[in-house]
């Protein structure tokens, strides 16, 4: 049982940098901050989960039914991550790529202590065992002065995993796979690197959320692991009965010049490459929607909808579903895992084919962090935008992609991995 509490806090930025602050002491954190965007369906400002009552850590062998046991057991709050490669859960795939990070394949836990802010209110969620410790807690956390400290301890040589000829070569090499018919769409990834590498996790996220501010921002730190995220994409959400996944696809730079801004906007939304690109993806989430959903139910809210965020303009569909209330929440999940947004058309096929000519496991990349509700709700993002860190390794790493269709052309597909790239490279070049 939880004790819940509510009440006003009269600075809620500054609350929520001295609440992150605070969370650095426990082994299990995770922080999920919308930043205010002003994007549809989001149910809270931000989110704090912190020290873990229990605990569920697995690789992908039967995962999901281990996550559908673990989460009905505990009917509680639970916070955690899905991996990409629990693909070779759903289906019949493997994982041989190179991995230096070393994320399990599907973490969860119990957090003893659960902050919820929204406006002005914060609701705190404490298991009844430490409902003794939320005054001190506060205390704690109002008297912590942020001091901003140095985040990089080195110079950061970032490395590339797949250098620009040899990224060519592989697209062409997906390319003639689109030709033959084996696919029409496949997201392909590549990682960049930095080897005995010292950060201060905590710092280096507050510089990436800064010169982001996506809606699905993440800070994990999980023992010795760190995600780093400015995630602009969300998964997939349940909210009582309705399921509403928003893949991406479409990208376009920002412009300082704001008739050029507003020009930039235009083309992507105008663009047929980007819009056939986004639709292909809709169609399939359609389909993954539709194995849960009530019949007649699934439907395109929005199509193509243009974006605007401090880094780049994206393109968002949003599609929605009913499911019954005898629908097991981690079903929902299972059934559109991984997300369509960075898998491909068909995607068991382009699964096949982008393992097979990516370099790097992708592990938490392309996975999703978030939550189950006690209600059997949920809410998870897409891991992109987004720095790992292995703290024991002294490995940093952070992955790129985009959607190879037919009208691809590799030179313009290779600019827009660096587009995506850019703010994780500014904040790690310092």
């Amino acid at each position: 049982m939880r004790q819940v509490k509510i009440q006003h806090i009269s600075n809620p930025e500054a609350f929520k940098k001295q609440l992150l602050n605070w969370s650095q002491q426990f082994d299990e954190v995770i922080w999920l901050d919308s930043n205010n965007y002003a994007q549809k369906y989001s149910s809270y400002d931000a989110v704090l989960a912190v020290e873990a009552f229990t605990v569920f850590q697995t690789d992908y062998f039967d995962a999901f039914n281990q996550l559908k046991e673990y989460q009905s057991l505990t009917n509680d709050w639970i916070f955690g991550y899905l991996s990409y490669d629990l693909k070779n859960d759903v289906e019949h795939l493997s994982s041989n790529n190179h991995d230096e990070l070393g994320f399990s394949d599907l973490s969860f836990f119990q957090p003893k202590k659960l902050f919820f802010l929204k406006g002005h209110v914060l609701e705190t969620h404490y298991l009844n065992l430490v409902e003794d410790e939320l005054e001190q807690d506060l205390k704690s956390i109002n008297d912590l002065n942020y001091e901003k400290r140095d985040y990089l301890d080195n110079n950061i040589k970032i490395k590339l995993r797949i250098h620009k000829d040899e990224y060519f070569n592989k697209l062409n090499e997906l390319l003639s796979h689109i030709q033959r018919g084996d696919i029409y769409e496949a997201s392909f990834c590549q990682e960049f690197y930095a080897e005995n590498t010292t950060i201060n996790p905590f710092e280096t996220y507050q510089q990436l959320n800064a010169i982001s501010k996506p809606p699905f921002a993440t800070f994990l730190k999980l023992y010795d692991k760190y995600l780093l995220s400015a995630s602009p994409e969300r998964y997939i959400k349940k909210e009582g009965l309705k399921i509403t996944s928003q893949p991406i696809k479409g990208t376009a730079k920002r412009s300082l010049d704001k008739t050029e801004d507003e020009q930039l906007i235009k083309s992507l939304s105008e663009d047929i490459k980007e819009r056939s690109e986004n639709v292909m993806i809709v169609d399939l989430v359609r389909n993954d929607l539709s194995k849960t959903a009530i019949k007649g139910s699934v439907n395109v809210e929005e199509l193509c909808k243009v974006y605007t965020f401090d880094q780049v303009h994206q393109m968002i569909s949003t599609v929605t579903s009913q499911v019954n209330e005898s629908t097991h929440p981690v079903d929902i999940i299972k059934t559109t895992f991984p997300m369509g947004s960075m898998t491909g058309a068909p995607k068991i096929s382009a699964m096949k084919i982008i393992e097979e000519l990516e370099e790097t496991k992708r592990g938490l990349y392309s996975g999703a962090v978030g939550y189950f509700s006690p209600d059997n709700d949920f809410d998870f993002n897409v891991v992109i935008r987004s720095i790992l860190y292995n703290e024991t390794n002294r490995y940093v790493s952070y992955s790129v992609g985009g959607a190879i269709t037919a009208k691809s052309e590799p030179l313009k597909e290779y600019e827009e991995c660096l587009v995506k790239a850019k703010a994780m490279r500014e904040v790690l070049e310092g």
